[in-house]
């Protein structure tokens, strides 16, 4: 079972990522927004092949939240992985490691699609959109987690999380950046049904929410971005934010200089 596991996290990497280098050349060449530092396009990017991952991902963790079937899979998934003695605590704090990089990758030297500001933007409504979605599906669906603590577990709120910042990772620095921003994401969905927080279905249906929210942050952003040249006046690099957790909670911290 664990090597089927493997081989099936192995496909899911292959599809995320290679197959997402192509939509991101067509973007860099379609989407003129904010490109040079001056707005030249107000139409938002999207293609319909955007969505596919993210609709995969959600109707494939629906059904198995929903069906015998999926249940019996989720069962067989987390006795496959669950832990025996000890949990894995890093995940509450590595699952803002992708949304972290959003911001350092540029402090290192590696070239980003936005400038820190517009980031920011960008960063910000996918987090809140994330926030909606996730939070509104939670309360919704009331599934209960693995160890029995809550009714609160579809989907996966750290994976989701994780693979929106994943997502916003490839889009600003490219496929191989990207690599590495869902390689961590997908650990982080695996250490919650190792944890025995989530089930299987969870962790696909959070990938696919985040990813989604994430690209909601770039569609918007023309509209956004808007909002933030009245605001601002120009353009500055004086932005931040910055994801934290503490004492059991989790949320975004947004400073700007004026």
């Amino acid at each position: 079972m664990k090597k089927q596991l493997c081989i099936l996290l192995t496909a899911w990497l292959c599809y995320c990522l290679p197959a997402y280098s192509q939509e991101r050349t067509d973007s860099l060449a379609n989407d003129n927004t904010f490109a040079s530092g001056e707005q030249t396009d107000s139409k938002p990017v999207f293609h319909p092949k955007q969505v596919i991952f993210p609709a995969v991902a959600i109707t494939v963790g629906s059904i198995g939240a929903a069906t015998s079937f999926g249940k019996k899979i989720n069962r067989e998934v987390r006795d496959a992985l669950r832990y025996r003695d000890h949990k894995i605590k890093a995940d509450d704090y590595l699952q803002y490691l992708p949304v972290v990089s959003v911001y350092g990758l540029s402090l290192l030297g590696a070239p980003a699609k936005h400038d820190y500001l517009e980031r920011t933007v960008i960063t910000a409504t996918a987090y809140a959109t994330m926030g909606v979605l996730v939070g509104s599906v939670k309360y919704l669906a009331k599934v209960r987690r693995p160890d029995g603590s809550s009714r609160n577990s579809f989907p996966s709120g750290h994976t989701a999380t994780a693979f929106m910042g994943a997502e916003l990772v490839r889009q600003e620095y490219g496929t191989w950046y990207g690599v590495a921003a869902y390689t961590v994401a997908t650990a982080i969905g695996v250490a919650r049904i190792y944890n025995d927080r989530h089930w299987a279905s969870d962790v696909v249906a959070g990938a696919g929410f985040g990813v989604l929210s994430a690209k909601v942050g770039y569609w918007l952003f023309p509209y956004t971005g808007k909002l933030l040249q009245k605001f601002t006046g120009k353009k500055k690099e004086n932005a931040s934010l910055v994801p934290f957790y503490t004492g059991g909670s989790g949320g975004i911290a947004f400073s700007y200089c004026f």
